[in-house]
């Protein structure tokens, strides 16, 4: 086991709305070590960018993060510093990259001024230097022709491009945890890959950790080393890349596998889908929360939240199918490492 760098205990975060407490996320635990990336991978709406958010120090009113949830940063829970200490861990420790670019870059300031600004405002360098270090960033990240293109506005940059920039922005004071929140989701395949490989290869040169937030379970499969699949609010299941791809416990995991695009499906062989919403988190289920849409529920699953169940290696799921009074059920599908996967 390495050194832990980040630490997330019984993390739980509601927003108050008028129509009562939405409790995004419900009881969420995991630990990032140094240098490893953990992805958290589910659904839209199941909590992911709120975790991320409660990790940052951005939840705002009407959001609130609930007493007893702890944030432990270098053992230290962040939860509790003041708002000095706040500017001082965002940027310098921790950096996120948001899922659209293009919204999160200032359109009126040109791009190397704002990479240049991280770098000014957290006294890193005078704005001479900050300028020289914002090219050499675009760069690191493989923007061609870098002292034009930081010259130039977001809108005159490619989809591609302004998340680079934006990695870019991110690494601008050498943070020790990169959280990235869907940084794929509006761009296409290829380019996708790019990404991957440039977060894959700046880790290997920085050695920060990442967390890397996504709904696609293959966009994960060459980059993380532990996976939290995460489900209305809670963990369902977590392990490391290899247990949840060639051995998933769990029926939403299972779901999620089939989900993801084949090289092998036959011609006109439809794409697999998860049936059903996931639930109102304004009144959660007391039982599993993925029950209404699992073809293995049972009463007990709609009754009451099953335990996190041991496979050893720090794989678990929590499933009522792994009690010993439950029917034997398989993974209705197989992962092969000989067909490459997924």
């Amino acid at each position: 086991m390495g050194e832990k760098l980040l630490q997330v205990q019984d993390l739980r975060v509601s927003y108050h709305t008028y129509a009562g407490e939405v409790q995004s996320v419900r009881g969420v635990s995991f630990a990032v070590e140094k240098g490893e990336t953990l992805a958290i991978v589910g659904e839209s709406g199941c909590g992911k960018s709120v975790t991320a958010k409660s990790i940052m120090g951005l939840i705002q009113d009407p959001g609130e993060i609930k007493p007893g949830s702890r944030i432990l940063y270098e053992g230290r829970d962040i939860l509790k510093m003041k708002k000095r200490e706040w500017r001082a861990y965002r940027g310098e420790q921790c950096a996120m990259i948001f899922q659209d670019a293009l919204t999160s870059l200032d359109p009126t300031m040109r791009v190397g001024k704002q990479i240049a600004e991280t770098l000014r405002v957290h006294g890193r360098a005078g704005k001479a230097e900050a300028a020289e270090k914002a090219v050499e960033l675009l760069r690191r990240v493989g923007i061609p022709n870098p002292e034009r293109r930081a010259q130039e506005f977001p809108h005159q940059f490619s989809g591609g491009m302004r998340q680079r920039a934006m990695i870019a922005t991110a690494l601008a004071c050498d943070p020790k945890l990169l959280i990235a929140d869907e940084p794929t989701t509006a761009l296409d395949v290829t380019i996708q890959a790019q990404i991957i490989d440039l977060m894959k290869q700046l880790q290997r040169e920085l050695g920060a950790a990442i967390v890397l937030i996504t709904h696609d379970l293959g966009v994960v499969a060459g980059i993380a080393k532990h996976i939290c699949v995460m489900y209305s609010g809670k963990i369902v299941e977590r392990g490391t890349s290899a247990e949840l791809f060639y051995h998933p416990r769990h029926p939403y995991t299972w779901a999620l596998l089939k989900a993801v695009p084949r090289l092998d499906l036959k011609n006109k062989q439809e794409l697999a889908t998860i049936e059903g919403t996931p639930p109102d988190l304004l009144s959660p289920p007391a039982g599993c929360p993925f029950c209404t849409r699992c073809r293995y529920c049972m009463p007990v699953c709609k009754e009451e939240m099953p335990p996190d169940t041991d496979f050893g290696g720090g794989h678990q799921a929590a499933c009522w199918l792994h009690d010993p009074r439950a029917p034997k059920v398989d993974a209705p599908f197989v992962v092969r490492k000989e067909a490459g996967g997924i």
